[in-house]
């Protein structure tokens, strides 16, 4: 399929801008109903989780998936102020984003500017490596040493990818600076401020409830948010039809819409994912707010046919984990080794 053939609007990516920019001005209103009616509810569950440790720790960790989910649309939230498309003014965005950030156990700045290089590089294989899923070609893991396919595969394991590395990455690895900025000290300010408000915090409800009841809430919470995050972020680019060019015929525009999926969940899991589904079109136009996303596909119902996967199909996406550059599509491990003929790859 030509990707940059006519889709309805206009036609390529970039004559679409014009029609999305559109959407992008926020309503300071409904920007501040999103933030009680997501944050709100969370403080709500916790407080369940609270009082259910009196009853049943599996009625405890069974609520602990509503209040990930929360704790997840709070972090779209702090998503949408990184690119300053939730308030009108840079300042409310960011101090709101750093606010939030406390709660998601992410430093608002230091992941800003990752996730901003991201966006910028988004399906450039010459510019991989910042805020990414690591992602090779075919020619780059059979150019491996054994070690290095076993460790690859190892990360793009499930149980790696979904659960032991999110965990990893909200506990531990945002506790620094990117690992592309360590030397600057400057980076070290972001990570390094949001450690001592979280421990702030974390002291403060340490000394309401205990250490042991804060642990048995806050662990599932953050576990289970990381994994439900994690897993939003693979959908949204780890799909079989994604797009990868080098940088001689790579278009920021065209990847954004085509490299992005648009990830068509139920309409509660829409409303708790923050629309975040919609992702071609918010890599397209980050600055249209999340809440007038689902404006933009009614308005313009050709763009739902770009990238769609429904969650039975985002199922079949885990095992999907090499590059072909020949076909143009991700590939399995498995299709690698049955195209090879030479039994189990690696």
């Amino acid at each position: 399929m030509d990707k940059t053939a006519t889709i309805g609007i206009k036609g390529t990516a970039v004559e679409l801008l014009p029609a999305l920019n559109a959407y992008r001005t926020p309503s300071w209103l409904r920007s501040v109903i999103e933030v009680a009616i997501t944050a709100v509810p969370f403080v709500l569950l916790w407080l369940a989780m609270l009082a259910s440790l009196e009853w049943s720790y599996l009625l405890t960790l069974l609520l602990a998936v509503p209040t990930a989910g929360f704790l997840v649309r709070l972090f779209l939230i702090q998503h949408d102020c990184g690119h300053g498309s939730f308030f009108k003014r840079r300042l409310t965005n960011d101090w709101v984003g750093r606010i939030i950030s406390v709660f998601t156990m992410t430093p608002y700045d230091d992941w800003q500017r990752s996730h901003a290089t991201h966006h910028a590089n988004v399906g450039n294989l010459d510019r991989r490596g910042v805020g990414d899923i690591t992602t090779l070609t075919i020619a780059e893991y059979q150019g491996l040493s054994p070690w290095g396919r076993l460790g690859y595969r190892l990360y793009r394991h499930p149980f790696v990818m979904f659960g032991i590395g999110p965990a990893y990455v909200f506990l531990v690895r945002h506790r620094m600076p990117s690992r592309e900025r360590r030397m600057d000290w400057r980076a070290w300010v972001s990570p390094m401020l949001t450690n001592v408000a979280i421990a702030a915090v974390a002291t403060l409800v340490i000394s309401l409830v205990g250490l042991g009841p804060f642990l048995m809430i806050e662990l599932p919470v953050v576990v289970l948010a990381a994994s439900m995050g994690v897993w939003l972020f693979y959908i949204q680019h780890q799909f079989e039809d994604t797009t990868w060019d080098h940088e001689g015929s790579w278009s920021v525009h065209e990847a954004a819409l085509h490299g992005s999926s648009y990830y068509h969940l139920p309409a509660p899991l829409r409303w708790l994912t923050a629309n975040i589904g919609a992702h071609h079109v918010h890599h397209l136009c980050s600055r249209i707010p999340y809440y007038r996303l689902e404006t933009v596909l009614r308005d313009h119902p050709e763009l739902e046919t770009v990238g769609k996967i429904t969650f039975l199909e985002s199922l079949a996406c885990v095992r999907l984990a090499l590059w072909d550059e020949a076909r143009g599509r991700m590939i399995s491990f498995r299709d690698l080794a049955s195209d090879s003929g030479r039994g189990p790859a690696g």
